[in-house]
Parts: C-alpha cells; structure tokens; sequence
C-alpha cells in the first residue's frame, strides 16, 4: 500500500526528516511514535502530497507521490492534527463540501455523508453547526471528513488531543473497527497505549531518523530491555544479596534502602520470581511486596531517546 525509501526534506540549512524508509502492506495498522519535533508530521505531510520530498521516492497504491500524485491522494485521506472544519456550517454541510473537494457527486455525497455520520455517531447533530460541538465531536466530524471517498490509506495525526475520554474512546473503536475492514492506517499519537491498542507494527522517529521498527513484542523484545522486579523487604543481608544475584538469569540487582530493583532477561521471570520467594524462605527475609515490570513501549521509548514522548 504504501512505500518509502530514503525520503529526505529540509527546511533552509535544518534537515527536518533524513532519510526516512518504511513501507506498508494493506490493511496493516502502522503506529508513528516520535517525540516532539522528531519529524512525525512532516514525514505524513510528504506522505500524502502536502509537502514535497527534496529525495528518496514515495509510491501509495502504486502511484508515485510527485509524479502521479493527484491519483495517489485519491486513495488517501488525512485527519490532521488541527480541526479542518468550517464552524458556522453545519456537520453534513461540511462533510458535503469536502465530499466535492474528493470529487464526489452530489448525489453520492449526500449518500456517503449519511453513512459517515452514522459512522462516528453523530446522525442526531447533521443540522447543527460545527461551532455548537464540542471538541472531541469536532475531532470526530474531522475524522468522518477524511473518510468521505472511502479511503484505502487513513493517516492520523493526533486525531485526540485535548478531547473528554468519551469522544476518545469513541475515535480508537472507529479506527480499530475501519482497520479490521481492510483499511491502512498510519496513526501519530502522544498516548502510548492508544498506540498500543491499535497498531500492529510500530516505527520510532528521533531527530529526523527511523531509529526502530517492528511489531511491539520485537521492538521490546531486542531493545527494550530486561523485566524489572521490585522487591520491598523488611530487611536486608549480604548472603541474601549474594543468593539473588548468583540466581540465573538475573543481570543486575540494585538496592536502596529495603528496597531492590532486580533486572532479568525478559522471557525469564517467572522462574525467577520462585527463585526469589525460595530464597526470601531460606535466608528469613521477609518480602513486603513484589511487582514485575515487563518491558513496554514507554521504557521501549526513553531506552532509545533518551526522552518520554511527551518532552
């Protein structure tokens, strides 16, 4: 559905994006992760035709962006990160308008602006203006805009920020329910776990490069690091110390106070944590509380840049 190679662009002496490469097979749902200013909506504005690549190729359903690109916007539609609706129209008088804008007739976009309404759950608020809406229904209305030609290609750009976590959740099931359709998604987001939730494969963007991609599971599994256990005890020996760190399998133990913090290799730690309670038994410690951290996106993320993803 989609192919990037080696895309570049720059904006003056600043490269913004430095050879970027992904591709993307239909139906797939990609998550974009970057923090801010790593390149995330300049990389989807090359994408979908909105900015010109200074390099590299990009081709969307088969058509090359640059050469054939008012045929590859036609299997695009974009929700951009800033409301892109007119406030003193109403929902279906928007919908219509950017239905023409795709190149629908009137006929079929009043048809299609139904069905879209219906879609993100709004039928009951077609005649009312966009400006009477709150947020997260003009995020919703933003999304249905970008659905209205039936897109075989759906980037999002932070289609949640600032939104009640009603109209939230409401906007992951749609993207979830459209992906299971057949339809591809590229998704940008602040929040880890809508991420999570959504995507099947991740791509990670810092200062311009595609610094890791892969399914969540690879991307934890090769780079995340190790499963953290948190032990709290009551009180602390050197032969304790020593059994747990001669425990196979663990990499490092720390310790502060009565508490330690115990890395492990990621597939092991439930034959650890028996090793640990036997041990605790053995050596009459006793453990206060036990908490296993697996690797995930968010550690995933600070690991490669150094930053959480909302710096």
């Amino acid at each position: 559905m989609l192919q990037a190679e080696n895309i570049k662009k720059a904006y003056g002496k600043k490269t913004i994006v430095k050879g970027i490469s992904f591709s993307l097979q239909k139906g797939e749902s990609f998550g974009l992760l970057g923090p801010n200013g790593a390149g995330k909506s300049t990389t989807i504005s090359m994408i979908s035709g909105l900015v010109p690549h200074d390099s590299g190729n990009i081709t969307v359903g088969g058509y090359v962006i640059g050469k054939e690109t008012a045929k590859a916007k036609q299997k695009i539609g974009v929700v951009p990160q800033e409301i892109a609706l007119y406030p003193t129209l109403t929902a279906h008088e928007n919908l219509m308008f950017w239905g023409k804008m795709y190149g629908l007739t009137h006929g079929e976009a009043k048809k299609r602006s139904a069905e879209v309404l219906e879609y993100v759950g709004l039928t009951e608020r077609a005649k009312d203006k966009i400006e009477t809406f709150s947020g997260g229904m003009k995020r919703r209305i933003n999304i249905g805009a970008a659905l209205m030609h039936k897109p075989e290609l759906l980037i999002m750009d932070e289609p949640t920020v600032g939104i009640d976590p009603q109209s939230r959740n409401h906007i992951l099931e749609t993207v979830k329910q459209l992906n299971e359709t057949g339809m591809t998604v590229i998704y940008t987001s602040h929040y880890m776990e809508e991420v999570e939730y959504l995507c099947d494969r991740i791509g990670i963007i810092d200062q311009g490069e595609m610094i890791a991609i892969g399914t969540k599971t690879d991307l934890c599994s090769r780079l995340g690091g190790d499963t953290i256990i948190q032990l709290t005890v009551s009180g602390i020996d050197e032969a304790f110390l020593f059994a747990i760190r001669s425990l196979a399998h663990v990499n490092d133990v720390t310790v502060h106070e009565s508490e330690l913090k115990i890395e492990i290799a990621a597939a092991h730690h439930e034959k650890v944590v028996t090793s640990l309670l036997a041990e605790a038994t053995a050596h009459h410690i006793n453990l206060l509380s036990l908490q296993v951290q697996e690797p995930n996106l968010e550690r995933l993320f600070l690991n490669l840049t150094g930053r959480t993803l909302r710096d």
